[in-house]
């Protein structure tokens, strides 16, 4: 790949047309990370947080999130996802929490930027819910793992 899709002959913007490529399973994995205080992560973990379960409203934030990526991202096509999954990981010696995003669909388009939104949704929805007590916390390394399906098939980060 050697040009960027979004931009016709003459240099303007435009939505790429999908009309015409085949429906195939296609899957995106995406990641990202928060770090934290310690104490902000002992709240977290122990379910003490005031304003509920924090790591249970940031899933259900990226998920949201992932089905309106079309209406945050000007060129995305809507796309009708067929599952989306969230998980997070404490890392206790870093004081830190990873995610991981998976989004599925049959269609004529991927499903990467949704992945990478959810992440960096979920990750946002922490930082909101703890800021009062962690004003310094830091988002970093969101990235996309993987993706498969479509004309340029599979690709995995690091090969």
């Amino acid at each position: 790949m050697n040009k960027l899709t979004h931009f016709d002959i003459s240099g303007q913007a435009h939505m790429v047309n999908v009309g015409d490529k085949p429906n195939t399973h296609r899957i995106a994995v995406a990641s990202g990370k928060i770090s934290m205080q310690a104490q902000t992560l002992a709240i977290i973990e122990a379910g003490g947080h005031k304003k509920g379960d924090v790591l249970g409203i940031a899933r259900i934030a990226g998920i949201q999130a992932s089905k309106k990526t079309a209406d945050l991202i000007p060129l995305c096509h809507p796309i009708a996802l067929t599952h989306v999954s969230l998980l997070f990981q404490i890392n206790k010696p870093e004081n830190s929490i990873s995610c991981q995003v998976q989004t599925e669909t049959t269609g004529p388009t991927g499903v990467e930027m949704e992945a990478l939104t959810a992440v960096q949704v979920a990750l946002l929805t922490i930082y909101d819910m703890c800021k009062a007590v962690d004003r310094a916390m830091v988002m970093s390394d969101i990235k996309l793992l993987e993706k498969s399906g479509g004309k340029s098939g599979d690709w995995k980060v690091g090969k």
